[in-house]
């Protein structure tokens, strides 16, 4: 079992209009991910009394080997676009209480500026130190008092190659993969998602358990990460 991940790079950046700005690499793959803050929650909630959060997901045209149309171009949303940030969207959802968030949508939004496998995991790495800046503004802006995080979450991606578990696939492992699966979970080791598809052959609980033991170490891994760099300061002026 290949229990090895690319190197994470994390950068923040300071953006005079989001609330958070976070850019990650992992390999070739490149992620900016950002964080703002909408005063109207959606039409569904509107007697809720309490806000939502929502994410986005894009690929820039230039972020594959060949040119990729932009969704506005084919008048709606890509079908994989669409799948991509119901799952970031949902992870995000489990990792904060909403019902602490007042009458406001945060939207995290997610470019990949260059792709080379895992972006929708990265996405998810990234973006999670994105809504927990996002949070911390809310709360030196004094628009909510108490923190609704409940847990950190990371995502690792991992696919059966050869019959060997292998993670943090790039384009190449994933186009060779035999079983393609992404997996999130929280800073206690609980399972939030795991999407997957046994592409070629089925997938074996005996394979499926060695993916699950060594997502796990990984994750980890990456939300110590995210913890190092949340533990600085918060890097933004505040807009109030």
């Amino acid at each position: 079992m290949a229990s090895v991940m690319r190197k994470l790079q994390i950068t923040e950046h300071t953006q005079h209009h989001a609330s958070s700005c976070v850019e990650i690499h992992a390999g070739k793959t490149k992620i900016i991910c950002a964080g703002s803050i909408i005063e109207q929650v959606p039409r569904f909630l509107r007697n809720a009394n309490h806000g939502w959060l929502t994410a986005e997901y894009q690929m820039l045209p230039f972020a594959t080997h060949t040119r990729v149309d932009r969704d506005i171009n084919k008048g709606k949303i890509s079908a994989r676009s669409s799948e991509i940030q119901r799952l970031i969207g949902r992870s995000f959802r489990n990792s904060i209480d909403i019902t602490k968030l007042p009458a406001i949508t945060i939207i995290l939004d997610h470019d990949v500026i260059q792709a080379d496998g895992s972006t929708r995991c990265h996405a998810i790495n990234g973006g999670q130190i994105a809504l927990v800046r996002t949070l911390q503004r809310l709360q030196i802006d004094k628009v909510i008092t108490s923190d609704p995080l409940r847990h950190m979450i990371g995502a690792v991606s991992a696919g059966i190659i050869d019959n060997e578990v292998c993670f943090d696939l790039d384009y190449q492992k994933d186009h060779r993969a035999e079983v393609d699966i992404n997996i999130v979970m929280t800073e206690h080791g609980d399972l939030v998602e795991i999407q997957g598809t046994a592409e070629r052959k089925p997938l074996s609980r005996n394979h499926l358990n060695k993916i699950l033991d060594g997502a796990w170490p990984l994750i980890s891994s990456i939300i110590d990460q995210q913890k190092a760099i949340l533990n600085q300061p918060y890097p933004y002026k505040s807009a109030r």
